[in-house]
């Protein structure tokens, strides 16, 4: 592990934990999955390391602002650590966060601070992501979406954010799957 993805490794820790034990699982395994791919990245995995151990810190109690966990992540990575550029954008956006920020009335404030559009290795954090259960298990894209859509109610801004990103979600895992296996 690089020192950017140790010391995303030990913010990510700090706050989850302890006060977030199930999501500090669902990070270690996204983090894991994201080593998976370090011989595919080359000199980006240390990135994609980092932004999986921090995709969802903005989850903790103690960061929550806006209570959407990709902008609340982003922030406190900008303000607080002065985290580099791209990594922010990583977090801000992962897993078609912009749609969910549609829902939630956050689209303008997310995209004007971190961009419109998602950063090189957004589908890698994806495959990471939508890869990894709650407890930081492995299991098909159709599997996780699935498990996501049942533990939020129907009226939900993430069950129905998650139905409209279904579609890029599932092409963006299977791309980076179909260039996984096609490496040498």
């Amino acid at each position: 592990m690089s020192n950017t993805a140790e010391w995303a490794r030990e913010i990510a820790r700090q706050h989850l934990e302890t006060s977030l034990p199930r999501r500090w699982a669902h990070t270690q395994g996204v983090a894991q999955q994201a080593r998976s791919l370090a011989s595919a990245l080359g000199d980006r995995a240390d990135l994609l390391e980092a932004a999986a151990w921090l995709h969802d810190v903005g989850y903790a109690p103690d960061l929550v602002a806006t209570g959407f966990h990709p902008l609340d992540g982003a922030r406190y990575l900008r303000d607080v650590h002065q985290a580099d550029d791209h990594l922010c954008r990583l977090v801000a956006h992962h897993s078609c966060a912009v749609v969910e920020a549609r829902e939630r009335g956050l689209a303008d404030e997310l995209t004007s601070e971190f961009g419109s559009e998602p950063p090189e290795l957004t589908d890698s954090l994806i495959y990471c992501d939508m890869t990894t259960s709650p407890d930081g298990d492995h299991l098909p894209v159709e599997e996780r979406l699935s498990e996501i859509l049942a533990r939020y109610g129907s009226e939900h801004p993430v069950n129905r954010s998650i139905t409209t990103a279904s579609p890029t979600l599932i092409a963006a895992v299977h791309r980076v799957h179909s260039q996984i296996t096609a490496s040498p």
